[in-house]
């Protein structure tokens, strides 16, 4: 019988400590006050909080939680714990009023635990395209919580390429791996790309938020060549002996090779920069320059005209002219007045 009295009253008790929980009213109007009115922790971090019951209450009035410490100055409850490492925490701050109605504030806990760690894969692991592939990256967050306030971004140097967030809720680390497709240009050759993880924890967590970032990988895209000057230059036009110069220069991975085509035949020029020092009329017509790679083609074609330069001929025709008279006026002198 004495067996049946311990067991009814420990029933009892229990029967109140449950009472406390899901009968008490959260929207009293002299409802406990918690100082500060949230915690955000890091998992394994000391923390604690105060909680302010009553003005007026002497008695029935507690602190439920079941880690920590709790010391009581007047109606004054503080709690502290050296390591907290309980998820999913929610303090109860509580008083008994008249007539058995309880009043209570809950404490906000979020407990947080920033990546172990952050992969950045590609499928295929090779980090080798060619332009206009699409590029199917992955960066996978190891044992991060809470999963519902992380961002994963995507970057390739400073370029953010695309942010993900999680659909998963809870308060326990999880893992999880995020996706993003892209396709290559010839502006991601050399580029460093990695992904970061970022959890923000509004402004009652750290700031700046916890980052993890992955390691970087430098990718090379092979392009065909692209020129860096007009594809259909004007006309050029100059006066013989005047020097010509044409530019087809190219960018592409590979580097392109150039062959040059002139109006004479196939010339010895391998440089993107053709040149004739002094020009004459037979250097007139078109130019052709092929610029080509493993990965495509482009053809260039310059129109020259190369007038002739009169201006020598009006000189040097007075010149002539007088040296004729003079060699005449020599050979007069000497045929009559040396006789």
């Amino acid at each position: 019988m004495l067996i049946s009295y311990i067991f009814l009253g420990v029933s009892l008790l229990n029967s109140l400590n449950n009472f406390h929980v899901s009968s008490c009213d959260h929207s009293c109007a002299d409802k406990p006050v918690f100082t500060p009115s949230r915690l955000v922790v890091k998992y394994g971090d000391p923390t604690s909080a105060n909680c302010s019951v009553c003005q007026h209450c002497q008695s029935n009035f507690g602190l439920e939680i079941p880690v920590g410490d709790k010391e009581r100055n007047g109606t004054l409850i503080s709690w502290k714990v050296d390591h907290l490492t309980e998820w999913g925490l929610s303090p109860l701050c509580y008083y008994t009023a008249a007539a058995g109605h309880q009043c209570c504030s809950s404490l906000e806990i979020t407990v947080y635990n920033p990546p172990d760690n952050v992969v950045l894969n590609i499928t295929g692991n090779s980090w080798v395209w060619s332009e206009g592939q699409n590029i199917p990256l992955e960066c996978s967050v190891q044992n991060v919580a809470p999963v519902e306030n992380l961002r994963l971004t995507f970057y390739r140097g400073q370029r953010q390429l695309g942010q993900k967030q999680s659909n998963k809720t809870g308060d326990k680390p999880v893992s999880e791996t995020f996706h993003l497709d892209f396709t290559s240009t010839k502006e991601d050759n050399g580029g460093e790309f990695w992904c970061e993880a970022e959890l923000l924890l509004g402004p009652d967590g750290p700031q700046p938020p916890p980052v993890v970032k992955s390691r970087s990988f430098s990718a090379t895209v092979f392009y065909e060549p692209y020129l860096t000057g007009a594809s259909h230059p004007s006309l050029t036009v100059l006066t013989e002996g005047n020097p010509l110069q044409l530019d087809c220069s190219a960018v592409g991975n590979p580097r392109p090779t150039y062959t040059w085509v002139v109006p004479s035949g196939v010339s010895p020029t391998k440089s993107s920069v053709l040149i004739i020092n002094s020009t004459t009329t037979e250097d007139k017509g078109q130019y052709t320059c092929f610029v080509s790679n493993n990965q495509g083609n482009v053809t260039v074609k310059f129109d020259v005209d190369v007038k002739r330069d009169y201006t020598k001929h009006y000189i040097a025709a007075p010149i002539v002219g007088a040296t004729v008279v003079i060699f005449l006026v020599v050979i007069i002198y000497f045929k009559y007045y040396k006789k």
